[in-house]
């Protein structure tokens, strides 16, 4: 299967991950060699990607704000939870796992992929069914992140349960009754981050398996947040704490 992405941040994300097979690059025609445009010529010059001129209106076409530039690729590479905790262990480090229970947004996705790349997230778990996958749309939202990101696809009880008997804490994000203070908590283990969907917060099933259910301290009239906005905050909270630990 192949897809377009768009972007120039994007676009330049998937040639140097060298993880898709980029079939051919696109530039609008008339456009300014320069900065990254120029860049991406002399990446998909030694790679011996092929290029081509096209009309700028052509590119609009394939996706929002292309910023003259577009690659046609192989479809995005998942990858297995096992490689997600070897990555973990070559960097020897204790796991930082992002789980995504059925975010459908593809702007959720994406920004809640880039924060987590950002924070030295080790990857990334998303369900099977009902959620958002890696689009374009998606890959276009992370500014790219999505390329280095490691995401697997599986069903996350099952999952979850395999890690916690590996050791790995499992702590959810919900603003319920029950939900321990994120301050009080100790993020500086092995950790998988749940997330709920945008509506429903996390399913019952997946709430459950948590070890620990963690709320957002909140102070104004609000009373919740947009999942990619909770979420990215909670992986900043445990990536400080992480950070602090590391100093001490």
């Amino acid at each position: 299967m192949k897809e377009w992405i768009t972007g120039r941040n994007p676009v330049t994300e998937v040639i140097q991950a060298k993880r898709r097979q980029v079939f051919r690059l696109l530039f609008a025609a008339g456009i300014e060699e320069k900065g990254k445009i120029l860049d991406l010529r002399k990446m998909a010059q030694s790679r011996k990607i092929p290029i081509e001129m096209v009309p700028r209106e052509k590119l609009l076409k394939m996706g929002e704000n292309p910023q003259g530039v577009a690659a046609e690729v192989s479809a995005y590479p998942y990858v297995d939870i096992s490689d997600i905790l070897a990555a973990a262990a070559e960097k020897q480090e204790d796991l930082f796992l992002l789980v995504l229970d059925v975010i459908q947004n593809p702007q959720n996705l994406g920004s809640l992929v880039r924060t987590a790349e950002a924070a030295g997230v080790h990857g990334i778990l998303i369900p099977q069914h009902r959620a958002a996958e890696v689009t374009p749309a998606v890959v276009t939202a992370s500014a790219g992140a999505s390329e280095s990101m490691l995401i697997a696809q599986a069903n996350l009880n099952r999952a979850l349960e395999d890690l916690k008997k590996q050791g790995v804490w499992v702590v959810g994000l919900d603003g319920g009754p029950d939900s321990r203070p994120i301050e009080d908590l100790d993020l500086t283990g092995p950790i998988a981050l749940v997330v709920g969907n945008e509506g429903e917060g996390m399913r019952q099933l997946v709430r459950q398996t948590c070890d620990f259910v963690a709320a957002l301290p909140m102070k104004g009239h609000i009373e919740s947040l947009n999942a990619a906005v909770a979420g990215s905050i909670a992986i900043y909270l445990t990536f400080l704490e992480r950070l602090r630990k590391q100093k001490n």
